[in-house]
């Protein structure tokens, strides 16, 4: 971890909203923290498996740590890292975004999770909160989104108003924007399909200019943005506030559905097709995820950056699900975007 005398300083005159002195520090332990709360929950929900830690160092500055649960009661594999990272220079991956950051040193530290369960009737489910200085640029990023292999409503539905409400602390139209941004962001492009129900997605938060930052100016993120306006300047307090609450709403999100949905029955049929589903996920990490390609950019633990796979997946040639079954559902509707906090 960074001492105060290693964290780069950042002149009053290279930014509008400054972060505070110790806000490398603070993110840190915060995401530490997140990881704790996290981990203690999941282990006590599965209640046969414990995590393994892996500490790690990066030769080039920072590391992290690793933890990771294998084979247990609900979760085949269940992933939950921190990093906190630091070097001379941003990956191209980040340099196409904000160009003004080139040729600074860079801080960066966040906490990830990737849950597999073994029922199929329970979703996978993603999180990612990080946050980035570079000379005078600062940001936060980050999201959750749920990958559900059978079609539940109630459970889109309530995980997107767990979301809402954390958002809705802090500003009316995070949730909106962000939403729009999650569905864009987790799409396969070469499937023509979204990931899954999304939830949250936004990256280079710092407080200035409009909302929606991506890449796409004519998507309905963008669009929706645009409408919304340019929003008041936000601090680098409103921002590392609003980015907890989305860290602590996962665990109400998430864990009823679990245990809504992890003792029914399933059979031959349905561990079939989630491990082709499975597949879908392999496909989204290694070709568009951002936290995958600025890890393996960075020269991060590989290990720890490739948890996010799951232990077991399939690939079939041409499938096609049944009509008018569960599996057709899932195509049809739940990989589409809607409108869940709506849903009827």
């Amino acid at each position: 971890m960074l001492t105060n005398s290693q964290i780069p300083t950042v002149s009053a005159e290279s930014s509008k909203s400054l972060p505070a002195p110790d806000a490398q520090i603070r993110v840190s332990q915060f995401m530490k923290q997140l990881q704790d709360e996290i981990t203690e929950s999941l282990a006590k929900l599965d209640g046969v498996a414990n995590f393994h830690e892996d500490s790690w160092e990066r030769p080039e500055g920072g590391g992290g740590r690793s933890r990771v649960l294998r084979e247990g009661a609900i979760f085949e594999q269940a992933g939950v890292n921190f990093s906190e990272v630091w070097g001379d220079h941003l990956p191209a991956s980040i340099l196409a975004q904000r160009p003004e950051a080139a040729g600074h040193g860079f801080y960066a530290t966040g906490t990830s999770m990737v849950l597999h369960p073994h029922n199929p009737y329970v979703p996978t489910v993603h999180l990612n909160y990080r946050y980035f200085e570079a000379g005078p640029v600062w940001w936060f990023g980050g999201g959750l989104d749920l990958t559900p292999y059978y079609p539940f409503a109630e459970d889109a539905a309530h995980l997107h108003k767990t979301l809402k409400q954390a958002c809705d602390k802090h500003h009316p139209e995070y949730y909106s924007v962000f939403k729009k941004w999650c569905d864009e962001y987790f799409y396969l492009k070469h499937r023509d399909e979204t990931r899954g129900v999304g939830g949250l997605f936004f990256d280079y938060q710092d407080g200035e200019g409009a909302l929606y930052r991506g890449p796409n100016p004519n998507g309905e993120a963008a669009i929706y943005s645009n409408q919304v306006g340019t929003p008041e300047t936000r601090n680098w307090e409103d921002l590392f506030s609003f980015v907890q609450d989305c860290g602590r709403a996962f665990l109400p999100a998430y864990v009823p559905i679990v245990e809504r949905r992890n003792g029914m029955e399933y059979g031959d049929r349905q561990r079939n097709f989630q491990l082709y589903r499975r597949g879908r996920y392999v496909e989204f990490n290694l070709v568009y995820d951002r936290g995958t390609i600025f890890g393996l950019q960075t020269n991060g633990r590989t290990e720890s950056i490739l948890m996010s796979l799951p232990p077991l997946v399939r690939w079939e040639y041409g499938y096609q699900p049944e009509p008018n079954t569960p599996e057709a559902e899932l195509y049809e509707t739940f990989l589409k975007p809607q409108d869940w906090i709506n849903w009827k």
